[in-house]
This record gives structure tokens, C-alpha cells and sequence, in this order.
């Protein structure tokens, strides 16, 4: 059976990689949104169970010591993690798995699964950037000066280089149009494609 494909996207808070993640689970099958465990409190309009499980920071370090994590980071004071058994089971069935995470998280990844795909969302500017979280009024003033100190940091080019693909999110549509082209094209691989053949040729043979 074809395994499912790990598809990474990350970028600085405010750089819009949520909303491309999620719209663009509806443009296409076989395509999971992976969801990841998180200390922090919900925002508004954020599902329990659907954007995040929002654990307590107690469950969250019970988890890290039974190694139940394939990823945890923490990140703006909050840790988030990525569940092995969500991970796992979507690749062995076959389910390509879109993971949201930050630079930390992606970079443990990158060294258990290379074979996964990197994207990294850029911002146009870090004014644009500012400007995105003053209107998302979820953060005050500290809060905001810290993510856009952070997200400096993520956008240094020694870790845009570690990432196969770079979207730049000016205009949300054509930022969309891309991670869909990227993960279509993936799929298109000839290597991902000969694993298909030779899968189906056994199967027949054994028939």
C-alpha cells in the first residue's frame, strides 16, 4: 500500500499558514489536517478536538515522558505537540497528513522523516506581518513584539534553506494555488508513483 505523505508547513504567528492549511484540505482527497495537542487556551471560534486539543500542561508533560509526541515544542509560552499515533497511523493507511507547526517542531521532524515535504509561509514584510497581528486582536502590545521578535528569527535564511518550498502569503489565493501545486505535484512523483506500480504488479502477481 502507498504511504501517506507528511506535508510540513510552518511560518512565523500571523503569517497566515493556518488558513492555507485549512482551505486547501477542501480542494482535495485523501488529505488529513493534522491535529496537534496545545497548553495554550483556545482562541475564539477554535474547536476543541478540531483546531487543536487543548490539554492541560500536566497531560501535555505525561505525554513527553511516555514518548507519546513526535514533535513538542514550546512555543510563545505555550506547548504544542504532535501526536505519534495520528502521525503514524495516517501514513501507514495511506493518508497524506498536512502538519501546521512551528520551525522547532519542523525540524525534529525533518531528522525522523526526511522523505516528508517542507513548506515554509513567508509574510511579504515583516510591516505586513505586524499589521496582520494587530488585527487579529487575540495579543497585546508585549505579545505582539515578541512574535514579531520570533518571527525574525524563523525567517533567517540558514532555516528558509532547510525548507523544500517557500510560499510568500501576499495574495491569500495565489498563496493557496501554490501549496495545492506542491502537494499535487508530490503526489506526481515518479519515485511515489513507481512505489504505487511495483505495489499493484505484486498484488496481481499473487492473485
Amino acid at each position: 500500500m502507498r504511504q501517506g505523505i507528511p506535508f510540513i508547513v510552518s511560518g512565523p504567528s500571523g503569517g497566515g499558514k493556518t488558513t492555507l492549511a485549512k482551505s486547501v484540505l477542501g480542494k482535495l482527497d485523501n488529505l488529513r489536517f493534522s491535529v496537534s495537542c496545545t497548553t495554550r487556551k483556545p482562541r475564539d471560534g477554535e474547536v476543541d478536538g478540531q483546531d487543536y486539543k487543548f490539554i492541560s500542561e500536566a497531560e501535555f508533560k505525561k505525554m513527553v515522558h511516555e514518548e507519546r509526541f513526535i514533535e513538542h515544542a514550546l512555543v510563545h509560552g505555550n506547548l504544542y505537540g504532535t501526536p505519534v499515533d495520528e502521525f503514524e497511523n495516517a501514513r501507514v493507511s495511506g493518508v497524506d497528513l498536512l502538519l501546521d507547526i512551528d520551525v522547532q517542531g519542523a525540524s525534529q521532524i525533518r531528522k525522523k522523516y526526511p522523505e516528508a515535504v517542507f513548506c515554509f509561509v513567508l509574510p511579504p514584510a515583516l510591516k505586513v506581518l505586524e499589521r496582520r497581528l494587530i488585527e487579529r486582536s487575540s495579543d497585546g502590545d508585549i505579545d505582539i513584539d515578541k512574535r514579531l521578535k520570533r518571527a525574525r528569527e524563523e525567517m533567517e535564511p540558514s532555516i528558509l534553506e532547510e525548507y523544500d518550498y517557500i510560499i510568500i502569503n501576499d495574495e491569500l489565493d495565489e498563496a493557496l494555488e501554490s501549496l495545492f501545486s506542491i502537494i499535487v505535484s508530490t503526489r506526481c512523483e515518479s519515485k511515489r508513483i513507481l512505489e504505487k506500480v511495483k505495489s499493484n504488479l505484486l498484488a496481481e502477481e499473487n492473485d
